[in-house]
């Protein structure tokens, strides 16, 4: 009897044990299918899906850095879809803020406020509307009056705030646009000069040849709290920062004569944060965290819009041959480790997530708290402008 009882409970068991692991399977199917995969052209994901946040030009914001990039960025997209809705989209957006004579609807007081240039330069070049011709030569003529550090850096800001600074992300900010320009109406020879000036003098206040990173900040005064004593730079190295800077040089790289001077030295900063980006790469998902060499630090965070901006300047570092073609792998590392931030809607759009909300000079603490945010325009921006880059590149491939 007893025998029987044990064979009928087996039977009973292995009965439910088959049951049960075919619902997990069947549950598991379903939620599979449930998520909508990504589609095959990642940026036409991401521009549908900013467009969908911020459904009128007017939403997308008052003229800035975040809102010029963010547009620049679709503009690239346009150059390759000749998708004419977000040609539309981008010249609604700057005819809210130049008029037909091509004056800009806010002072240019900071670096920030020169980024729109590029995409001035941009319009002009796929419309011939003399409006965005204007308005980038009156940003151009705004560096003439621009106030400098003692030893020639553009402040970061020349109004309230931020005098007297030199923030890495003003880099990227004004020396693309300046040169691009110049490459457009003249004087090419002379703003490279400059730009590597720039670029050399931010770099002798921020460098840290033992990391191999940049600090984000230095102001002459010293007087900040963050401004160490003695070197007067800050004592973090900021992801994003350190990406606006090393976009920034493989920007001026692209169209700088081979025989300035000044290209070996600014080749030699690439080859630098190339290696450093490999150092620092997170090696179970090939991206970086929002304070570089912190990994271990508890609630530090993998961070999207500075990982896409290492992903682009290593691929055009190893396009261009600055560094070693190994390093491809880097780049396609990492390429594989953002595909996981990224998330598609039912209708295709698809989201960015963990971008560092918008930061200033602060202390690990500060820069450890910052908001992680999705589609931010921070980050959607880069995003783009990485994808574009990578999508002639073999890692591409699912």
């Amino acid at each position: 009897m007893r025998t029987r009882q044990q064979r009928y409970c087996a039977t009973v068991l292995l009965l439910c044990l088959l049951f049960c692991a075919e619902a997990v399977k069947a549950s598991a199917q379903n939620a599979s299918s449930a998520v909508p995969p990504l589609s095959a052209d990642l940026s036409i994901g991401v521009v549908e899906q900013i467009l969908a946040d911020h459904p009128t030009p007017a939403s997308l914001g008052k003229w800035g850095y975040t809102q010029g990039l963010t547009l620049y960025a679709i503009e690239r997209v346009y150059r390759r879809t000749h998708e004419e809705r977000y040609l539309r989209y981008i010249r609604a957006w700057a005819e809210l803020h130049v008029d037909k004579q091509g004056k800009i609807d806010k002072p240019i007081d900071a670096l920030d406020d020169m980024l729109p240039g590029i995409l001035m330069l941009a319009l002009y070049e796929d419309t011939a509307d003399v409006r965005y011709k204007l308005a980038a030569e009156a940003i151009r003529k705004r560096f003439e009056t621009y106030p400098r550090t003692a030893d020639g850096g553009l402040w970061h800001g020349a109004a309230i705030e931020h005098e007297h600074e030199l923030w890495l992300d003003g880099m990227y900010m004004s020396m693309p646009f300046f040169v691009h320009y110049a490459d457009a109406f003249g004087g090419s020879e002379q703003a490279h000069h400059e730009a590597a000036r720039q670029l050399l003098l931010y770099a002798k206040h921020l460098n840290d040849p033992k990391t191999g990173l940049l600090f984000h900040a230095y102001d002459e005064t010293g007087e900040p709290v963050w401004a160490l004593p003695g070197s007067k730079h800050s004592s973090f190295f900021w992801g994003r920062s350190i990406g606006w800077y090393s976009v920034a040089l493989v920007e001026v790289l692209e169209t700088m004569p081979r025989k300035d001077p000044d290209r070996p030295e600014l080749i030699a900063l690439v080859r630098q944060l190339v290696a450093a980006f490999e150092r620092y790469q997170d090696p179970a998902t090939g991206l970086w965290y929002n304070v570089v060499d912190k990994a271990q630090t508890p609630g530090n965070w993998l961070e999207t819009s500075a990982s896409s901006m290492y992903i682009y300047t290593i691929s055009k570092a190893v396009e261009r041959g600055y560094v070693n073609p190994r390093y491809a792998g880097v780049a396609c590392k990492a390429y594989r480790g953002i595909r996981m931030e990224l998330s598609a809607s039912s209708r295709g759009a698809i989201s960015v997530a963990n971008i560092c909300a918008g930061t200033v000079v602060g202390d690990l603490d500060y820069y450890l708290k910052r908001p992680r945010k999705t589609n931010d325009i921070h980050g959607v921006g880069p995003f783009l402008l990485m994808n574009e880059q990578m999508r002639a590149r073999p890692c591409t491939a699912h």
